[in-house]
């Protein structure tokens, strides 16, 4: 193993020496935290594939191959269309509002503070996130170094807050982009055709297993159509999306290099899928699917080439990691802290925005969402059921203002609001009732969201002219407002503080 311990020790020496470059390059608010709105096309793909394609993605999706065949793919593949989706339909009018948060957004379409309820549901979704990516680390350092889990998580999570904090965003993104070169060509060009050859190829593939392997359905519609609603849904307004949306250097940027990443995660859904599946012949019964990822690795694999597959997984894990982790620290920092303190939220990157002391704020927020994430993922042993609960609540209580306030010029901030506490008392009172598991709490969910937006909306006065007016404005691109000013041209705010 002298041979992949040197892979693995260069790729994460690498890591902090670009977190330390970056440092030298976010000097402003914009560059520390969405560097700088520069990126070109092919390191916005880059980025943007690596943050959505974690260690769920990669060990979980060749587990679900392990277990289900082909149709294992569903779950990343609906990642993947939700970030066509995001990039087809909506990126490129998100990257021409020019703000930080999704809760800015949401400040400037409905008129008045997207106030602590939509700050602190995003929150708890990226901390989530983050310990979840943080406790993958334990699983791959296992297999690399056979430490403890505490001391995988510590040193794992130790690496990705020490480059997050150090450079932001530049940080990550540089990081990310070699992650995803590292990715590519660890587990597409080696992992997928030496896992098929060592299975003996597609005929003994088929010969070995039973056919609902090969089915594409064979995971059930059920399951698929919940993978779409918090998956796909999920992936239209995360924070940790929409922050590296910011990050374009235009519109269309944005909406072509997202649909290069978007496709090169259905790629990546099959290949997941294809490689369980191959995992399966070789290793028919093994005590739990997850594990299938590591166990082919480790007994299939080169000298070298373990270590660079390896690498990869954990590029993986840190990509997601960092992601999320910067953007809850964006959320807790520009959306809580602020509003607490009582600082009236800017809608966009001028000059104000660029002093110095922000991104020494940022950066300590960084660091101390990195040091919880670290606790928290040491104290839970299992944190999909915590997952899913941050993702219901993402979707059931966000997913309806947001994409509402996109299309539909009626809704208003007393409709929104509405839609958030319904719509999230609603998924807790049914993940309750059915189980944290169940679909219903987002099915249900989702619906008394949408329902309560619609008639809220429709039953309180329009939203201020004056608003609408300054963003559309915004959306086409127009009029970046002076951040010494109010948020809202028209003075308007909302009384119901969404």
């Amino acid at each position: 193993m002298a041979v992949d311990y040197a892979v693995i020790v260069v790729y994460l020496a690498g890591m902090l020496a670009m977190g330390w470059w970056g440092m030298r390059r976010a000097k402003s608010k914009s560059e520390f935290l969405v560097a700088g709105r520069r990126l070109g096309p092919a390191m916005y793909s880059g980025t943007m594939a690596a943050i959505v394609l974690g260690g769920a993605s990669t060990i979980g999706g060749v587990g679900l191959g392990y277990q289900y065949g082909l149709s294992g793919a569903w779950m990343v593949f609906t990642i993947g269309l939700g970030l066509l989706a995001l990039s087809v339909f909506f990126s490129a009018r998100i990257a021409r509002l020019k703000v930080y948060t999704v809760s800015e957004m949401l400040d400037l379409r409905y008129g008045g503070r997207a106030g602590i309820i939509s700050g602190v549901v995003m929150w708890a979704y990226t901390l989530m996130l983050a310990v979840t990516s943080t406790i993958a680390y334990a699983t791959i350092f296992d297999v690399l170094f056979d430490v403890n889990r505490t001391v995988a998580i510590v040193l794992g999570g130790t690496i990705v807050v020490a480059y997050s904090t150090l450079g932001g965003m530049w940080s990550i993104t540089l990081t990310d982009m070699v992650q995803f070169v590292v990715k590519t060509i660890g587990l597409l060009l080696l992992l997928l055709p030496i896992a098929v050859i060592k299975a003996g190829g597609f005929s003994e593939m088929k010969a070995q297993l039973p056919t609902e392997y090969f089915d594409p359905l064979g995971i059930g519609g059920e399951t698929i159509f919940t993978y779409v609603l918090i998956y796909t849904f999920g992936m239209l307004i995360g924070q940790d999306i929409w922050q590296r949306v910011f990050t374009a250097r235009s519109d269309t940027t944005a909406r072509w290099g997202g649909t290069v990443a978007g496709t090169y995660c259905l790629v990546y859904a099959i290949a997941g899928a294809v490689i369980g599946t191959a995992a399966k012949v070789m290793y028919p019964n093994l005590a739990s699917a997850d594990s299938a990822f590591a166990t082919i690795v480790k007994d299939e694999l080169p000298v070298g080439v373990r270590g660079l597959v390896l690498a990869a997984a954990l590029a993986a894990v840190m990509s997601t990691s960092s992601g999320a982790l910067i953007a809850c620290a964006t959320v807790a920092n520009n959306d809580i802290w602020s509003r607490l303190r009582g600082v009236v939220g800017r809608g966009g990157g001028g000059a104000g925005d660029e002093a110095h002391d922000e991104v020494k704020g940022n950066r300590a927020f960084i660091l101390i969402m990195g040091i919880a994430v670290i606790l928290i993922a040491i104290a839970l042993n299992d944190v999909v059921e915590a997952l899913t609960v941050a993702y219901n609540l993402l979707v059931g209580g966000l997913l309806v203002p947001i994409i509402g306030g996109l299309l539909w010029r009626r809704g208003t901030a007393a409709g929104a609001l509405s839609a958030v506490c319904v719509g999230g008392v609603a998924v807790v009172g049914l993940m309750w009732h059915y189980g944290i598991l169940a679909n219903q709490p987002i099915y249900y969910g989702l619906l008394a969201s949408l329902a309560v937006y619609v008639v809220v909306s429709l039953a309180t006065p329009p939203t201020d002219a004056a608003v609408l007016a300054a963003w559309r404005d915004r959306l086409a691109g127009r009029g970046e407002p002076d951040p010494t000013a109010p948020a809202h041209p028209s003075g308007a705010s909302s009384p119901s503080g969404v």
